[in-house]
């Protein structure tokens, strides 16, 4: 139904006193869903709206399928755009809402009429069309969003936090549909989110922005396990960071020393580096562990932080290592603070930046 168009941005700066982005460079593929990651503040939705033409960059330029639109009107680029807040017309009906642009280009009635309802029928809201905005709930109000967005078959899709404000079924249920919606329109789609499990759920690749900077670009695998930064592996959860001194070492690995604990990694740098280990990757045993890994410390257990259906649980060798289990991993163990445990990792678990 809809378009797909290739984005790159070059050399984007833009300065709006309370926010500024810095010598944004980036590389969208056309019918590419790609997210925006990155805390709140970090200047996602100015991003966006910069995009979408609602602020002027002082520098560099935005190309749509390779046309330059850094000075072309909103109305004139051909994007859809979803905020956070869903932004329907109370006065209008569902499909008063989804007609709008449709009539604004002034669209024979039959036409818009059959296009409403093939994107509702999509968006399995055609039920709907009677009701006004203010009588639905929020996934039904954010479905309207997507559709008035997507009827108009724009060439690039904008969602801004379009999850943020659902509760965490909803939420669930239209991240599936956004999956869904984009296999079947293949619509060049950026996400914005601070929300990680969300990207990684949905991203053909991520952005992570950091201070009006985009900090590092790569598929989810690459920013959940090779993070190229603190600041990137702290906010995707590694929860296990260090720096410490790489030297030599045998059968292939390097060593990386560390308060006293010598770790073997995987890595061809040497010299006072970051390493990262996500906590998912430490195993956790009360016996000494028989493991092909090649890291294996005994420590005591000195937290336990209970996340519902996952248990964080740190354990001192030292340094601190956190790893993560399911309850019930933690009651058959009958793990307990002050206990004295063994973890173990692989060499290969250690990323190294």
């Amino acid at each position: 139904m809809s378009g797909s168009g290739s984005v790159q941005v070059r050399d984007l700066w833009v300065d709006l006193k309370e926010f500024h982005l810095r010598q944004i460079n980036l590389e969208i593929a056309a019918g590419e869903y790609f997210v925006i990651l990155g805390p709140t503040g970090a200047g996602k939705t100015v991003f966006l709206e910069t995009i979408a033409g609602l602020h002027q960059p002082h520098q560099g330029h935005i190309l749509l399928n390779g046309a330059d639109v850094t000075d072309v009107p909103p109305e004139r680029r051909g994007i859809g755009f979803v905020y956070q807040d869903y932004a329907l017309f109370p006065h209008l009906s569902v499909a008063g809402n989804i007609a709008f642009g449709l009539k604004l280009r002034r669209m024979g009635r039959k036409a818009v009429e059959e296009r409403v309802a093939a994107i509702s029928r999509l968006l399995s809201i055609d039920h709907l069309l009677h009701r006004m905005p203010g009588t639905l709930s929020g996934g039904e109000q954010q479905r309207v969003a997507l559709a008035r967005a997507l009827v108009v078959e724009p060439w690039l899709l904008l969602l801004d936090e379009p999850l943020s404000a659902l509760d965490p079924e909803t939420r669930e249920g239209l991240q599936r549909e956004l999956a869904r919606l984009h296999q079947a329109l293949g619509t060049t789609t950026i996400h914005v989110t601070h929300d990680f499990e969300e990207a990684v759920a949905l991203g053909d690749r991520i952005g992570v922005v950091n201070e009006g900077r985009v900090v590092q670009v790569g598929s989810p695998e690459e920013i959940f396990r090779k993070p190229g930064s603190e600041f990137v592996a702290r906010f995707v959860g590694v929860r296990n960071i260090f720096r410490g001194e790489i030297h030599p070492g045998e059968d292939g690995y390097r060593v990386l020393s560390l308060d006293g604990v010598k770790i073997a990694v995987v890595t061809d740098l040497v010299g006072q580096m970051h390493a990262s280990i996500r906590p998912e990757d430490i195993i956790i045993s009360r016996e000494p562990l028989r493991s092909s890994a090649r890291n294996c410390f005994q420590g005591r257990i000195v937290n336990i932080a209970n996340k519902g259906t996952v248990v964080y649980v740190t354990v001192r060798v030292p340094p601190d290592f956190t790893c993560v289990i399911t309850r019930r991993s933690l009651e058959e163990m009958e793990l307990r603070e002050g206990l004295e445990v063994y973890i173990a990792f692989k060499a290969s678990a250690v990323h190294i930046f």
